[in-house]
C-alpha cells in the first residue's frame, strides 16, 4: 500500500485524487496532532499558481480552523519561503499547496515542522492514520476557541529581504534571464536580484492557472537558452512551479544542471574552508561526472535515494552544508531547511561572479557523462518492478557496460511512472540500453 504522503507531500490530479474533502481531513488531522505535540495554535499557508489552488486552500484552511488553530494566508509564494517563514515566526507549521513541476492539473500539500524542516516519513504515517482513521475523535472547539483565517502581512518582503542578504556580492552590470515557470516565482525571484543590481529580463510570469510548469521553466529550459543568447546574458535561471529548484544555463546557452551547480558551490565552499567534512551530498541520480569531479577537488561524494528530504536527512544525520539533486533542488544548509531556487541561484551567481570568472568556465569543473532517463507510465509499480523481464533487462546492460556506468530504476514517489535511468561513456549505446529496459517495462505496464 502506497503511503499517503510521498516523496514530496500528498499530490495528485486536483479534485480526483486530492479532493477538498482529502485536504480538509489532513488541514484537520496535521493541526490537531501538531499541535498537541507542539502547544502553538498559528500555521502559515502558502500556494503556487494553479487553478486549483484556491479551491485546496479554502478547505485545508477550514479543516486547520476547525481544530481551533489560525491560518495565516500568505497567497502565491515559493515553498523555501514558507519554511523559511514558519522558523522565522516560530510558528506551529507550514503548508503548501503545490505539485513543484508537475503540469497544472496536478496539485499537492506540503508540510513543514515549526522548524522549517519536512517531517519525517513516521511523523507523516502518524497524521496519514489520522486522516484515514473511520472515526473522527479529534477537536471540535466552539466560539472563540475556533480558528480563524488572516493575511500573512509583509511575507514576500521579508523573504525577498533575506534573500538578498544572503547573497555574497551584489551583481551590479550583470544581465540576467529569469524563466519563472508562470509560477510562484515571480512573486520574489525578479525583485531579489533587482534589489542586489542586477539588469533583470523576466520570461513566463504571466500565470493564468493553466500555464503553470507548460514549456518552460526547470522542465523545459529552452525558451531561456534562446533568450541568454538573444539578450546577451551573463546567465540564466530557470525555476519551477513553487521555485524550490533551478536549473541555470550559461552564456553561450548551455545548460548548467544540479549537479554542475553542486560541483561549483562545493569546490568554492571548500577554498573557504566552509564544507563541513570536505563532502557533498546528493542521490543516486546524480551524474558520476559530479562524483569524479569532486574526487579532483578532494571532495567525497555521499549518495542517497531521490528527494531532496533524504538528502537533507543525511545532511543533518552527518553535520553536512551542501546537498542537492540534478534536478536542481540545492540546500545550503547554512541558509535554510529546504531547496530554495532563488536562494540556489544566487549563492552560484555570488560564487561565480566574486572571482570575475564565468558561468561556462565554472561548470567545465565538471564532465557529464550520457545519462538517459525513460519515464513508463504504469498501472501497479510494485508489479511491475517485480516482473522477470525487467530483471532480466537490468542484468544484460549491466553486462553491457561492464562496469563503466550505471543503471537505476526506481518507482516515482509522486506519479504513475516507473523511472530507468542509464548511464555510460557513449550516448548511443546508453540510449539502446535504456530504451531495451522500457521495453521490459512496458510489458507489464
Amino acid at each position: 500500500m502506497e503511503r499517503l504522503f510521498g516523496t514530496d507531500g500528498v499530490r495528485g490530479i486536483a479534485n480526483q485524487d486530492l479532493t477538498p474533502e482529502l485536504a480538509y481531513r489532513i488541514g484537520r488531522a496535521s493541526a490537531a496532532f501538531l499541535g498537541a505535540r507542539q502547544g502553538k495554535k498559528q500555521v502559515l499557508v502558502g500556494r503556487d499558481t494553479r487553478r486549483s489552488g484556491t479551491m485546496l486552500e479554502a478547505a485545508l484552511a477550514a479543516g486547520i480552523c476547525s481544530v481551533g488553530v489560525d491560518v495565516f494566508l500568505a497567497g502565491v509564494i515559493p515553498t523555501p519561503a514558507v519554511a523559511y517563514l514558519v522558523r522565522a515566526d516560530d510558528l506551529m507549521a507550514g503548508f503548501v499547496i503545490s505539485a513543484s513541476h508537475n503540469p497544472a492539473e496536478y496539485n499537492g500539500i506540503k508540510l513543514f515542522g515549526g522548524d522549517g524542516f519536512k517531517l519525517p516519513d513516521e511523523v507523516e504515517d502518524e497524521i496519514a492514520a489520522l486522516v484515514s482513521s473511520p472515526e473522527d475523535e479529534l477537536p471540535r472547539p466552539t466560539g472563540a476557541t475556533l480558528g480563524q483565517v488572516l493575511p500573512a502581512q509583509g511575507a514576500h518582503q521579508r523573504y525577498i529581504e533575506y534573500l538578498t542578504a544572503c547573497c555574497p556580492i551584489e551583481l551590479h552590470g550583470k544581465r540576467f534571464i529569469l524563466d519563472c515557470a508562470h509560477g510562484a516565482a515571480t512573486t520574489v525571484a525578479p525583485q531579489a536580484f533587482r534589489n542586489l543590481g542586477a539588469e533583470v529580463i523576466v520570461l513566463n510570469d504571466q500565470p493564468d492557472g493553466l500555464n503553470i510548469n507548460a514549456g518552460c521553466g526547470s522542465t523545459d529550459p529552452s525558451d531561456l537558452q534562446r533568450a541568454v543568447l538573444a539578450n546577451g546574458a551573463d546567465a540564466g535561471f530557470a525555476f519551477d512551479g513553487d521555485a524550490d529548484r533551478v536549473i541555470a544555463v550559461d552564456e553561450r546557452g548551455q545548460i548548467v544542471d544540479g549537479d554542475q551547480i553542486l560541483a561549483i558551490c562545493g569546490t568554492a565552499l571548500l577554498r573557504q574552508g566552509r564544507l563541513p567534512g570536505k563532502t557533498v551530498v546528493a542521490t543516486v541520480m546524480s551524474n558520476i561526472g559530479l562524483e569524479l569531479a569532486l574526487r579532483r577537488a578532494g571532495i567525497e561524494l555521499l549518495r542517497t535515494k531521490v528527494g531532496d528530504r533524504y538528502v537533507l536527512e543525511a545532511m543533518e544525520e552527518k553535520g553536512y552544508g551542501l546537498g542537492g539533486e540534478q534536478s536542481g533542488h540545492i540546500i545550503f544548509r547554512h541558509l535554510a531547511t529546504t531547496g530554495d531556487g532563488t536562494l540556489s541561484a544566487l549563492q552560484l551567481s555570488g560564487t561565480v561572479y566574486k572571482d570575475g570568472q564565468s558561468l561556462a568556465a565554472q561548470a567545465a569543473i565538471m564532465e557529464r557523462f550520457p545519462q538517459v532517463l525513460v519515464n513508463v507510465q504504469v498501472k501497479d509499480k510494485e508489479q511491475a518492478l517485480a516482473s522477470a523481464a525487467l530483471r532480466a533487462a537490468i542484468a544484460a546492460a549491466e553486462q553491457c557496460l561492464a562496469g563503466r556506468g550505471r543503471v537505476l530504476v526506481r518507482p516515482s514517489g509522486t506519479e504513475p511512472l516507473v523511472r530507468v535511468m542509464v548511464e555510460g561513456p557513449e550516448q548511443e549505446s546508453v540510449q539502446q540500453l535504456a530504451e531495451q529496459i522500457a521495453a521490459a517495462l512496458q510489458e507489464k505496464a
